[in-house]
C-alpha cells in the first residue's frame, strides 16, 4: 500500500512577486486548474489515498478550495506551520515534524510547487527495501534546470549541499523524499528546521539511501518554471 504523503505549501513564494500577494502558490492557475490540483490528480492516479499539507501562507483559501479531497478521491489533513496564530514559520523540516501526528511513521514528501512525473511506488519501495530512515530522489541535472548539489556515484548519495557547490555535483535534489518518523525526532522543537539539514544529518549518519529518476522535473517556484509547468500540462492535460 502506498504511504501517506506529505506537501509542503506553506511557503511565501516571494520570487512569484505579486502573484502571490493574495492567492497562495498551491492555488495559482495552471491550465485551468489550482496547481495543488493537478499534483493531487498526479499523486491519485499513483495509488496515493492520503496526502497532508503542510501549510501556512493564506492556508484557508487551500482549505477552502479542497476541503476534505472527496471529490478528488483522496483524504486530505492539513497541518499548520506555527499553528493557526500566526507564529513564526518553522522552516520545511519543522513543518513537515509539526506533521508527525498526521502521517504515521513511513512518508513520502514533496514540495508544494514541484511537479514530478516518477513512479511513487517504486521510489516508496526502494525506500522500504533500503532499510535506511531517509530517502532522497536525485536526478542527473548537470546545471540544466537549476544548480546541482548533490553527488551521487554508484547508486549512492556520497555530497549533499545546497550552499558549498562543487563540479562533483551532476545531480540535483529531485523534490521528493522519504523519511520514518524517526529521522525527524531529537531536533529542537522551538526552532527552524530546514529539511536539508535533516537530510545532511541522516548523510552523515549513513542513514540516507538515494534513487535516481530519470523524468526531468517541473515546478511553479520561478516565473520561468511557472511557464514551463503550464505549457507542459496544457499540452497533456490530466495525468
Amino acid at each position: 500500500m502506498m504511504p501517506p504523503v506529505a506537501i509542503l505549501a506553506g511557503g511565501l513564494a516571494t520570487r512569484l512577486g505579486p502573484i502571490t500577494e493574495t492567492i497562495p502558490k498551491a492555488l495559482i492557475d495552471v491550465a485551468g486548474k489550482p496547481f495543488v490540483v493537478h499534483q493531487l490528480e498526479l499523486l491519485r492516479a499513483h495509488g496515493v489515498t492520503r496526502v497532508v499539507l503542510c501549510v501556512a501562507h493564506l492556508a484557508e483559501q487551500i482549505e477552502a478550495v479542497l476541503g476534505s479531497g472527496r471529490e478528488l478521491g483522496l483524504e486530505i489533513a492539513y497541518s499548520h506551520d506555527a499553528g493557526q496564530d500566526g507564529g513564526k514559520l518553522l522552516g520545511t523540516g519543522g513543518a513537515l515534524r509539526r506533521a508527525l501526528p498526521l502521517l504515521g511513521d513511513r512518508f513520502l514528501v514533496l514540495y508544494g510547487d514541484s511537479y514530478l512525473l516518477c513512479n511513487y511506488a517504486e521510489v516508496a519501495g526502494a525506500f522500504d527495501r533500503s532499510g535506511k530512515l531517509g530517502l532522497m530522489t536525485v536526478f542527473c541535472n548537470d546545471g540544466r534546470y537549476d544548480a546541482s548539489n548533490v553527488v551521487y556515484r554508484d547508486g549512492r548519495i556520497v555530497c549533499y549541499d545546497k550552499r558549498d557547490k562543487s563540479s562533483a555535483m551532476t545531480h540535483i535534489d529531485y523534490g521528493l523524499g522519504a523519511f520514518r518518523a524517526e529521522a525527524l525526532v531529537g531536533y529542537p522543537t522551538d526552532g527552524r528546521l530546514d529539511l536539508a539539514a535533516v537530510y545532511q544529518q541522516l548523510l552523515a549518519r549513513d542513514q540516507l539511501a538515494g534513487y535516481e529518476v530519470t523524468e526531468r522535473f517541473y515546478e511553479i517556484g520561478s516565473p520561468e518554471g511557472l511557464a514551463e509547468t503550464r505549457a507542459l500540462l496544457a499540452a497533456k492535460g490530466n495525468p
